[in-house]
């Protein structure tokens, strides 16, 4: 049976308007402002000492592999991702049981070509949907945790690695303190923490007197630095605190859990 030109004209939209509504697969969450930690390699054991790291931040992938600093341009469409290789690099020389997994993970960024989010995990996936690399969000729990700072801004525009010989111990508490060792004297404060944002207030110290000077000298940088904090980021079990104008305070490694 023939139909009228407007009926046929009307089942063709029908069925384009179907079409559309039909629903597509869902793309999987966006990476940009999502922070991970290696969790596993196929093939690959992990080393055991370096947390290897992958931040989506402003249009770059970056973070820590292990051994050295890395960042390179992404691009997200749907479901694929791609990695540039013109990327930057520090070029530290590691032991070669930390190198071995860390060119691994470089070549599995490199070599992705689309991802997707499975129970909170983030995997990179190859051309052929192989599975390169599986990552766990970064953890951004400050509470409960303890560090131990690796260097200090000095006041003096720049940050410094701690003197020989010394230790520098920052510990966050559930209800909002923080104490620790500032190299000489022992220290509390108050903290404040809401997503990326971290305030200490006024730090009390013990009056002990100590036979080295420069470590003296540190203490009170350290103070100083530690009242500027204004952020916190984490990378792997790194953390780097800022100022408010996003110069560098302080940089720690997670020391232990109480």
């Amino acid at each position: 049976m023939l139909l009228p030109r407007p009926t046929v004209t009307a089942l063709i939209a029908a069925s384009f308007l179907g079409c559309a509504s039909m629903p597509s697969a869902a793309d999987p969450p966006a990476l940009e402002g999502t922070a991970w930690v290696l969790a596993e390699l196929p093939g690959q054991a992990l080393a055991a000492g370096g947390v290897a790291t992958l931040r989506f931040e402003g249009g770059l992938a970056q973070g820590h592999d292990g051994c050295n600093h890395y960042s390179a341009p992404y691009k997200v469409t749907g479901s694929t991702l791609e990695i540039s290789e013109r990327g930057v690099s520090t070029l530290m020389a590691c032991p070669p049981d930390v190198m071995k997994p860390a060119e691994a993970f470089a070549a599995a960024r490199g070599a992705a070509r689309s991802y997707r989010v499975e129970s909170g995990r983030l995997e990179l996936l190859a051309a052929d949907g192989r599975r390169l690399a599986t990552l766990a969000p970064q953890p951004t729990t400050l509470a409960g945790t303890a560090w131990q700072a690796t260097a200090i801004n000095n006041g003096r525009q720049a940050v410094a690695s701690l003197v020989a010989d010394s230790s520098v111990t920052l510990a966050f508490a559930a209800d909002g303190a923080a104490s620790g060792s500032a190299g000489c004297n022992r220290f509390t404060t108050r903290y404040q923490s809401e997503g990326s944002r971290l305030t200490f207030g006024p730090v009390a110290l013990t009056r002990m007197m100590c036979p080295r000077p420069e470590v003296m000298e540190q203490e009170q940088s350290f103070v100083r630095a530690l009242e500027s904090v204004a952020t916190a980021r984490f990378d792997g079990d790194r953390l780097e605190l800022r100022t408010a104008s996003g110069a560098i305070a302080l940089q720690l490694t997670l020391a232990r859990q109480p």
